[in-house]
Formats: C-alpha cells, sequence, structure tokens
C-alpha cells in the first residue's frame, strides 16, 4: 500500500490566501458600459427581502462568472478554496455585530475597520490593513416628492479573493452594479478591485441627479424670496444644510481617488487606468464645485432675504408712523377746536347760573360784553392754533 501524501489542512490554506498581498490596482483598465443581458439573474432588492435576511446577495466568480451562489458566509470560504483566481462577493444590508463578528474571523477583517462597519455614521475613508483595503462611502439620492437628499452610507472590505459590501440604507443600490459587473465578465475577472472601481463609479455617477434637484430646489427659493414667501428663511436654512451635508459627502471622494492614486507608480499602473481616473477625479471635482457654488449661492439668497425682511419692515414701520402722525394731526384739531368752543362756553356757562347777587348782572351792557369777550378769546385762540399749524 502506497504512502499517503501529505495534505495541508484547509485552515492553514486559508491562512496562507489571507497573508498573499491585495493584487495592484494596475489590473483594471477602463471599459465602456455595456447594456444588461437578459440571462443574468435579477438580485432582489434589501426592501424585498424577509425581515429577518441580511444576506442581500452572495456569489462566488470564476474568470469573472458565477459558479457558485452559496447559503452562507461559510460556504463562499469554502468555495474559493476549490480554485485559485476566485472572487467571493457577499452583500449585506444593516447586518448586525453577530455576522459581522462571524465574517471578520472568516476573512480575517481588521478589528477597527469592522467597529466602524457597526457604527455605521462614518465620514468617507480610505484605509489600508495589511492586505485588506477598507472604503467608507457616501451615496445620495434626490427624493422628488420631498424634495430633499437622502444619503446613504457603504462600508466595502476588499481582499484578494473577496468583496464585502455593507449598506445602512437603500442607496446606492448595489444590485445594478453587480448586473453590471456579471455582465462584463472579463472586468469582473481583475478582482475585487474591480468592485471598488464599479461601486465608486455608480456613487459618483449618483451624485448627478442630486446635483439637478439642489439646483431646481434654488431657483425655487430664489422666486419664493422674490415674491415674498413668509416660509422660505426656514426652507433656505434646510437646504443649506443639505447641501453641507452632500458637500461633507462628497468632498473626501477627491482625497479617496488620490489615495488610489499616490499607489500608482508602486503597484506599476498603466497610463490608461490613469487617465480612467483622472476622468474620476474630474467628475467628483465638478461635483465639489457645484455644491461649493450652492453654498455660496445660499449664503447670498439668505442674505438677500434678510435685505427683503428688512425692508418690508421698515415699509411697514414707516406706514404705522404715517398713520400715527395723521391721528396726532387729528387729535391737534380737534382739541383745538374744542378750546375754542371751550372758551365762550365757560362764560356763558357762569352768566348763566340763577343767583341775584353776581356781578354786572343788573348792568345794561354786561351782555354785549360778554359776547364780546366770548368771540374775542375764541378768535385769540384760533389765531394762535392755526399759526402752530393745528387748523
Amino acid at each position: 500500500m502506497p504512502p499517503a501524501v501529505p495534505v495541508a489542512p484547509r485552515e492553514s490554506v486559508m491562512a496562507e490566501r489571507r497573508r498573499a498581498p491585495l493584487t495592484a490596482l494596475s489590473t483594471l483598465t477602463r471599459r465602456p458600459r455595456v447594456e444588461l443581458l437578459p440571462a443574468v439573474p435579477r438580485v432582489p432588492r434589501a426592501s424585498e427581502l424577509p425581515a429577518a435576511s441580511r444576506m442581500v446577495d452572495n456569489a462566488v466568480y470564476s474568470d469573472g462568472r458565477r459558479v457558485a451562489t452559496p447559503d452562507s458566509a461559510e460556504e463562499s470560504r469554502e468555495e474559493l478554496a476549490l480554485g485559485e483566481g476566485r472572487l467571493a462577493w457577499l452583500g449585506l444590508y444593516r447586518p448586525d455585530a453577530g455576522e459581522l463578528g462571524s465574517l471578520a474571523e472568516l476573512f480575517d477583517l481588521p478589528e477597527l475597520a469592522v467597529e466602524d462597519a457597526i457604527k455605521a455614521h462614518q465620514r468617507p475613508k480610505f484605509e489600508r490593513y495589511g492586505s485588506t483595503l477598507f472604503v467608507v462611502l457616501k451615496a445620495a439620492r434626490y427624493l422628488d416628492a420631498a424634495e430633499e437628499v437622502e444619503f446613504g452610507e457603504l462600508h466595502l472590505f476588499l481582499g484578494r479573493d473577496f468583496a464585502i459590501t455593507v449598506r445602512h440604507s437603500e442607496s446606492p443600490d448595489l444590485s445594478r452594479v453587480r448586473r453590471r459587473l456579471e455582465s462584463e465578465p472579463a472586468l469582473l475577472a481583475k478582482g475585487s478591485e474591480a468592485v471598488l472601481y464599479a461601486v465608486l463609479d455608480a456613487v459618483v455617477d449618483g451624485y448627478r441627479p442630486v446635483v439637478d434637484g439642489l439646483a431646481n430646489d434654488i431657483d425655487e427659493i430664489e422666486t419664493e424670496v422674490f415674491r415674498g414667501d413668509p416660509g422660505v428663511s426656514r426652507r433656505i436654512y434646510e437646504l443649506s444644510q443639505e447641501v453641507l451635508e452632500f458637500q461633507r459627502a462628497a468632498l473626501p471622494l477627491s482625497g479617496i481617488i488620490a489615495a488610489l492614486t499616490a499607489g500608482f507608480d508602486k503597484y506599476g499602473v498603466d497610463e490608461e487606468l490613469r487617465g480612467y481616473l483622472r476622468d474620476v477625479a474630474d467628475h467628483v471635482i465638478q461635483v465639489t464645485e457645484r455644491v461649493e457654488g450652492f453654498r455660496l449661492q445660499l449664503r447670498d439668497i439668505l442674505t438677500v432675504n434678510a435685505t427683503l425682511v428688512a425692508q418690508r419692515q421698515n415699509e411697514e414701520i414707516r406706514e404705522l408712523t404715517e398713520a400715527s402722525i395723521a391721528q396726532g394731526e387729528e387729535v391737534k384739531k380737534i382739541s383745538a377746536w374744542a378750546a375754542i368752543l371751550f372758551a365762550p362756553t365757560l362764560v356763558g356757562t357762569v352768566y348763566g347760573m340763577n343767583f341775584d347777587h353776581m356781578p354786572e348782572l343788573h348792568w345794561a351792557w354786561g351782555y354785549p360784553l360778554a359776547l364780546v369777550a366770548m368771540a374775542g378769546v375764541s378768535v385769540t385762540l384760533y389765531a394762535v392754533f392755526k399759526r402752530r399749524d393745528w387748523i
């Protein structure tokens, strides 16, 4: 009986695969988009999955073609051991800490990156942990019905033979990214870097409708400002917050692409890929410049709105002041005529009292004198008030 040939245990083989260096980004090449093949199976959206399901899709690829659809991450790890050049792509939607912990053990994921993926609410970044890349991206989509921007967070763990995507929101729709790559086996055969390329491209492309939606909102706000809408100040503030959050999502992408570009010479990336990444970087710059323009435009709109509000308030105060002055003029006229009429009334009241012993009561010139006194006082008061423009 021939002696048994020693076989290395599967654990040691897996450990050697984990220690293998991450393939260079130079394996990527710029390829045109093609129409999706009808034979590619449809991957259900996260909203269509049962509540208990966390794994949106799980596939193992060989030479860019799906060769297995495992039911668990453990089976995916076993499929990878069946042949060289295989890639496992696991897509998760809002996984819990236990599930991510299991994946961390199976694929030797960095602990700090796993903690970030569990907690979420991270800023976009690019980090390298040995042979594993960890990328955080912020996706965005414009909701036409609500006229607001919804932001999503995406985490990617990329190794030599695996790609793990973790989503914490509906956006972006990675099922479309997967279908696109599956329709281009030659591109998917490049490895996990192809997944990073496709996801980054999808996130940047998703910013364009958001930019258009924000531009339309700003145009509407400008109309409302000059129309005097009282609620426009609140809308300006809310839109400014969305623009700032969008800026925080898009601006770090320039740094992520720069970090990828910094490794080109080290990994010998060809000029074709460098040109492609420059194109992606240009798209990011265009988005960030427009978003910065939105921020400045909203600041100017807020200043103009404050000026218009102040002008309207000044106009209202002026109208109130004019009304108060007009009322004062009327009060002065009434007061002047009341004073004029009060003098003869006072004289007539005194001499109208029924007393026998009163000065000049039986004097023949008393009545004419009283009339002359009343007329003289009234004319004098009229002249005084007329000179002071009270009448």
